[in-house]
């Protein structure tokens, strides 16, 4: 990484009209993350020192996101253009020596090495960097012209071009960066005459030749650049992010028995040796480690699972449940804030909630952890080796001590100690016949209905 310091300029003061939603734009999630976070973790990853986030008047909700994560802001109003929104940054990096680069928080899939690409032409002696990319259809973007020699002569809007210029196929991101002092002169001489009647970052290309400084192009892939501006384009950044996690995932050695159909999000860890089988989605905070087997239909999120544990098929895990060493979820079994001891099991059917289960002990089909009395959340305690028979109910806060049982059926409401049985279901009754007459005599009114 460059000794020099680095700055980013995220640009989030668009309106974001084609959303048609009330949520800000940038504050739309890919990945199980906002657009405006992927473009500030993508500002620390590079080593960025100083970020500042650009908004509008329209959505003071992205000022407040961007300074709780740490970032200084500058309000863009009224809108005037890229050239313009970048400008309003300069007194927040007045004091800044270094290199400065411009991001956008509706493009969430660029990757750290090529920003990284991009500052690195800065110290192999150009003025400005660009990043470029060749898409399959050109169309609207505006075209980078190079010279023969491999310099960067201009960046010409698509409205802008002349049809030798819209033949030219390598395409501007909307990505920049320039030494910082730099950057803000040349914006002090970018004009708005144009077709838009804005200020174009862009001219900062064009007006940094002029001076006789050289100007570089990076080449980034098409997907990395993809821009959101509608629902759809929402949707095609989300498959694109799911893509290239499942395949990197692969690549780390996780099988994924139908890949199309499993979802991550931005911070899953998966390691290796890990199967998932099919119609699996993690929400965020989830980590799963080496040799655990995740079966068809599980949700799990915020919940860390060790090597050797089997969850699912129908399982689900929510934040602060952690699996120990070949702990078992089955089917319909929810955990919540609670932890599974090693090799402890709840196959059916179950909801633990705010609670500690021992190593090896056994929470029966239809268990309920009754974490909630209305205004508190309680925890439950199960300690090693106890087994909770079926369909019992725990009123939390309670313990079932080490190796102790529970009855079938049974509400739980004091501790019970270690290696003890706890039953609160009544006898058994039996009638004798009862059945029989009760069924003589519903249907003879059953019949005599029917006559009437």
């Amino acid at each position: 990484m460059s000794s020099r310091p680095r700055a980013a300029v995220i640009l989030a003061a668009g309106h974001g009209s084609r959303m048609k939603s009330s949520l800000a734009k940038p504050l739309h999630a890919v990945g199980g993350r906002s657009m405006l976070d992927w473009s500030l973790a993508l500002a620390d990853a590079v080593g960025a020192d100083r970020k500042v986030v650009v908004w509008g008047a329209h959505a003071p909700e992205i000022r407040d996101r961007a300074e709780q994560a740490g970032a200084a802001t500058a309000l863009q109003d009224p809108p005037q253009g890229t050239g313009d929104a970048v400008k309003v940054a300069a007194d927040a990096l007045s004091d800044f020596e270094g290199d400065v680069i411009v991001l956008y928080a509706d493009t969430p899939l660029i990757r750290p090495e090529t920003v990284t690409a991009v500052f690195g032409a800065l110290g192999e002696g150009a003025a400005v960097s660009v990043l470029g990319f060749e898409p399959a259809e050109p169309g609207a973007y505006g075209r980078l012209i190079e010279t023969p020699d491999g310099e960067l002569e201009a960046i010409i809007e698509a409205k802008e071009a002349t049809p030798d210029q819209l033949a030219v196929r390598l395409c501007n991101s909307g990505v920049l960066a320039a030494d910082c002092r730099l950057m803000f002169e040349l914006l002090g001489e970018v004009t708005n005459d144009n077709a838009k009647g804005e200020y174009y970052l862009t001219d900062v290309v064009e007006l940094a030749r002029k001076r006789g400084l050289s100007a570089k192009a990076v080449s980034g892939s098409e997907g990395e650049v993809l821009g959101v501006n509608s629902r759809a384009d929402l949707a095609a950044a989300e498959a694109a992010f799911q893509a290239r996690r499942r395949e990197e995932a692969m690549v780390e050695g996780v099988t994924l028995v139908a890949p199309e159909t499993v979802h991550f999000a931005h911070d899953t860890v998966i390691e290796n040796d890990v199967v998932i089988e099919p119609n699996v989605v993690f929400g965020p905070g989830a980590t799963v480690r080496s040799g655990a087997l995740i079966r068809a239909f599980s949700h799990i999120e915020g919940a860390e699972i060790a090597g050797g544990c089997e969850v699912g098929p129908y399982a689900r895990l929510r934040p602060g449940a952690v699996l120990e060493q070949g702990a078992k979820v089955g089917n319909f079994v929810e955990v919540k804030n609670s932890r599974m001891g090693e090799g402890a099991k709840a196959n059916h059917l179950s909801y633990i909630g705010d609670g500690d289960v021992g190593a090896k002990a056994n929470i029966g089909a239809g268990t309920i952890f009754c974490n909630y009395d209305g205004f508190f959340k309680n925890r439950t305690i199960v300690r090693d080796g106890a087994f909770v028979g079926s369909n019992a109910s725990l009123v939390a806060p309670v313990t079932i001590g080490a190796g102790a049982m529970t009855g079938s059926g049974s509400v739980i409401t004091a501790d019970v100690p270690d290696g003890a049985l706890a039953l609160t279901r009544p006898e058994q009754t039996i009638k004798d016949g009862w059945a029989t007459r009760f069924r003589a005599t519903m249907q003879a009114k059953k019949d005599k209905q029917k006559k009437g």
